[in-house]
């Protein structure tokens, strides 16, 4: 568990889920991707498998940002082979979902998530480097992952299946 200062004086929290925060997960990841922009339809199929959260903690790791007692973003951490990781190699922790609730954005809690992804993958004997995928417009992202160090691995973009979207692969070599 780590904790933060955030630029309006609270505190955060980052801590493992437990399953009292899946539904603020699951509500979370959803207002998060619409607000963005990335998806219009709130019953997309992919904002339907981000909602399986009970389903994705048991074969990941789920970390959760609280402030003041409510849970206000979290991110998946997975290894090579899991169902859920999309590029993890060997050797790397994937991240996916990152998400801050939108009402809550921009006051430094997406920064302290990731910088606990990366404080874990550090604990984790085999990890040297830590890996995710994020949309090729999504500009806020992918600059705070850029400000953090990651460098864009071109060679291991990819596009969603049966689409024209582009996803691209960020590395942070530890």
């Amino acid at each position: 568990m780590t904790t933060a200062t955030l630029t309006d004086a609270s505190t955060l929290t980052i801590r493992p889920a437990v399953e009292a925060d899946y539904p603020h997960i699951a509500r979370i990841t959803v207002d998060s991707y619409l607000d963005a922009g990335h998806f219009d339809d709130p019953d997309h199929e992919y904002l339907q498998f981000v909602q399986q959260v009970a389903a994705r903690h048991a074969a990941s790791e789920i970390l959760v940002a609280e402030r003041d007692g409510v849970v206000i973003g979290s991110v998946t951490l997975v290894r090579p082979g899991s169902e859920y990781a999309d590029i993890a190699l060997e050797g790397e922790l994937e991240f996916r979902m990152l998400v801050i609730d939108p009402a809550v954005q921009r006051t430094g809690a997406g920064r302290a998530l990731l910088n606990a992804v990366i404080d874990r993958a550090r604990e984790i004997e085999d990890v040297h480097t830590v890996s995710l995928t994020t949309g090729g417009h999504w500009v806020a992202a992918r600059a705070l992952y850029e400000a953090d160090g990651f460098h864009h691995a071109s060679e291991r973009d990819w596009y969603v299946p049966n689409t024209e979207i582009v996803l691209v692969v960020y590395t942070l070599a530890l």
